[in-house]
């Protein structure tokens, strides 16, 4: 499938979703939102999702050009914008059942922020920054910042992310505890593909059972926690993978599992 704004590349049960208009830091248009929003549904037999940007930029946030396929016009506008095209695909990808890794190669800014720190993994070149910059053009975040920025950096930080809008390097953003790695900007995509190569051969059913679990871990008592992670064991045990696991594990040999 080709699209105007990313590509897709699907090898080794691996798939690659590249942002593609380098000339404008890969900023989301609606049909970049829409363009993704279809790939997640075409990733096939893939086991691990890696997300990046081409060029220098990872995502400069919304398209705000004010051309045709422009994301803001007024308040009205950025509402449907927003309903009808970036939470949609930003809710397909939170809900993905395989998991995901984002190689943030540059800036990461407005949605483009929550498209870098939505996966799993967030593994972000030295030369990466975070950036909510909403408060500098008298808009409030969107894409999901405010619900992932307070469960990743706490109340207060993510406050001080939204309201100041100033850059979060890579570093601190590490340092914080809201990504998974910083590494060399040259060895960044060789990074991402060792980590996806690792998750796509593992258990994709118990993986995928964990994501939830871990995203619901956040809004619910103890006692509902319990209550998933048997019913998620329920699943996982009954699980081609889970026999193959246990087969190995008498065997004493690695397990090959099929994600099935």
């Amino acid at each position: 499938m080709t699209y105007e704004t990313i590509k897709l590349e699907i090898a080794d049960q691996i798939a690659t979703i590249t942002l593609n208009v380098p000339e404008r830091l890969n900023a989301c248009s609606l049909q970049m939102a829409d363009d993704i929003n279809d790939a997640l549904d075409r990733l096939g037999d893939a086991r691990a999702l890696v997300i990046t940007g081409e060029g220098k930029g990872f995502c400069s946030g919304a398209d705000l050009s004010g051309g045709r396929d422009s994301s803001i016009s007024g308040g009205q506008g950025s509402y449907k914008a927003l309903t009808q095209h970036y939470n949609p695909m930003l809710l397909k990808l939170h809900r993905l059942n395989i998991p995901t890794i984002s190689a943030v190669n540059g800036p990461a800014a407005g949605v483009g922020c929550s498209i870098g720190l939505a996966p799993d993994f967030v593994i972000a070149s030295e030369k990466a920054y975070f950036l909510q910059a909403f408060v500098n053009i008298g808009l409030v975040p969107d894409g999901g910042a405010s619900w992932m920025l307070t469960r990743l950096a706490g109340k207060a930080r993510a406050t001080e992310l939204m309201m100041l809008g100033e850059k979060l390097p890579a570093a601190k953003a590490l340092e914080w505890g809201m990504i998974y790695k910083v590494v060399e900007h040259d060895s960044l995509m060789d990074e991402a593909r060792a980590l996806a190569a690792r998750l796509a051969a593992a258990p994709t059913v118990a993986l995928g059972i964990m994501r939830k679990n871990l995203v619901e871990a956040l809004e619910c008592d103890f006692a509902t926690a319990l209550a998933r992670e048997a019913e998620g064991q329920r699943i996982a045990g009954d699980s081609n993978d889970a026999r193959e696991g246990a087969i190995a594990f008498l065997q004493k040999r690695k397990a090959n599992f099929t994600g099935s």
